[in-house]
């Protein structure tokens, strides 16, 4: 593409986020609604990074510091190596406005993307070939369409004799054979500047609202004697917006069916795509298995040889090569290679297994360590423990980490042999290769290799 070649002066992108979504029904603004896993904003910003372009201006409104700060730390995460700029839109009057007020950061460049911060389902081949597509035929505008089979709600494309675009026609005020027309607006231009800023001094308001709308610019454009093209994307998907909560959940479906194919595609099984949900930063390896329903959250990585699943949710954790987790919830931990999870575990935060280690039924462990080979089968408490190497915890040991107003820490050394139903009352040091016996509540240190008792003796009266 020739504007990659001529410089970082050449191509601007500009993202319009400044609605407040009024059918959203919401607080938060409509651009930071969460699908995948991320605010829908995000995949509009990373394609426009991927273009490669000058430089970003993100036009604001409704909550503009709320959004500005979370496109700041989008940008932050994913690595951008290029400004951003702001433009605040004073007034909700339309998105022809959005782009008048974005003219002092325009200006400084030949050639505008323009793109919607509600449209989480563009792609990037799609935005690079809209942009190829200006590029080559030398136009003063081009716009991605989508045929859809039920257009209702969306911009019609109006076309030529010769194919060429005439205008978009708003479904308000189309005619019957208009809204006959399956071809639609996605909301995602490209412009030359010097057309758009002589278009947008005549585009007039419409409406109650008194709004400005980009789409007029079509007709401004041609009576000027400019050309309009058109690439129209193969995947009619691409078009749909985010208007509503309804739109959110059908972006959702959409989105995670594209990331689960491309995990399918990659060497991944997913049993039942239907019932497995996984967001769009999960990393999964050759050859593991997620089994049916399974949430797999945030920047979860799972290395190779694994099974996941059934009913089970990670968020934010790494898993190493072959491990299992079954019918449990893992957060913000590490599980190292060859360990075990599950059925009906709950591992919290700051919490490291393994490697070959295991974490039985109705257990809970949290901001621990249980070293290589270790074994917590059941029904266990773990908090605050440091667990050395091949360490055997009874079922229904607790640590008793929590004395009312501070925690403290349990630490086990390699080898030891805790009984079954056993208190460890912290803060508490068991010694390497040392075993407590069941039924014990352990407050004091136990010495390597030492049997500690810690039980009434038993008295039988008749």
């Amino acid at each position: 593409m020739s504007h990659a070649k001529k410089g970082q002066g050449q191509l601007a992108a500009l993202i319009l986020a400044a609605g407040q979504g009024t059918r959203m029904e919401s607080s938060i603004p409509k651009v930071l609604h969460h699908v995948g896993g991320r605010p829908m904003l995000y995949y509009v910003l990373r394609i426009a990074n991927a273009l490669k372009p000058g430089a970003i201006g993100v036009v604001v409104g409704h909550e503009s510091d709320e959004v500005k700060k979370k496109t700041l730390e989008m940008a932050k995460s994913v690595g951008f190596n290029r400004p951003i700029q702001f433009i605040l839109q004073k007034k909700p009057l339309g998105s022809g406005n959005a782009v008048v007020e974005s003219l002092p950061f325009l200006r400084k460049f030949k050639t505008g993307i323009v793109m919607c911060g509600d449209t989480p389902l563009l792609t990037y081949e799609s935005m690079y070939n809209l942009a190829l597509t200006h590029d080559q035929l030398k136009g003063q505008a081009t716009l991605l369409t989508a045929r859809i089979a039920n257009p209702k709600g969306y911009g019609r494309i109006v076309r030529g004799a010769l194919g060429e675009v005439q205008r978009i026609v708003e479904e308000s005020v189309a005619s019957p054979k208009e809204l006959g027309i399956s071809e639609v607006n996605s909301g995602a231009y490209v412009f030359e500047i010097d057309a758009l800023i002589a278009g947008l001094k005549q585009i007039g308001a419409k409406g109650p609202k008194k709004e400005h709308f980009l789409t007029d610019m079509m007709e401004v454009i041609r009576a000027k004697g400019g050309r309009i093209h058109a690439y129209t994307t193969t995947s009619a998907e691409e078009a749909l917006g985010v208007n509503n909560r309804s739109q959110l959940a059908v972006a959702e479906r959409i989105l995670n069916k594209r990331m689960l194919e491309r995990l399918m595609i990659s060497g991944v099984t997913i049993r039942d795509p239907q019932s497995t949900h996984v967001d769009a930063d999960v990393e999964i390896g050759q050859d593991t298995v997620i089994y049916p329903g399974t949430i797999l959250r945030g920047k979860t990585k799972i290395g190779r040889m694994c099974r996941i699943g059934p009913f089970t949710h990670i968020e934010d954790t790494q898993i190493g090569n072959e491990c299992e987790v079954r019918f449990s919830y893992v957060l913000q931990s590490r599980l190292l290679e060859k360990t075990s999870v599950g059925p009906f575990a709950h591992i919290r935060p700051d919490s490291s297994i393994g490697p070959r280690a295991r974490v039985g039924n109705f257990t809970e462990v949290k901001a621990s360590r249980i070293g290589f080979g270790s074994k917590v089968n059941h029904l266990s408490y773990i908090g605050d423990a440091d667990i050395a190497e091949d360490v055997n915890i009874g079922a229904g040991t607790i640590t008793c980490n929590y004395d009312g107003k501070a925690k403290h820490k349990t630490s086990i050394g390699a080898k030891a042999f805790v009984g079954s139903n056993v208190n460890l009352i912290a803060p508490v040091k068991v010694g390497r290769g040392a075993k407590i016996a069941a039924g014990s509540t352990v407050t004091e240190d136990v010495p390597d290799d030492a049997l500690a008792i810690a039980r009434a003796r038993q008295v039988n009266k008749t």
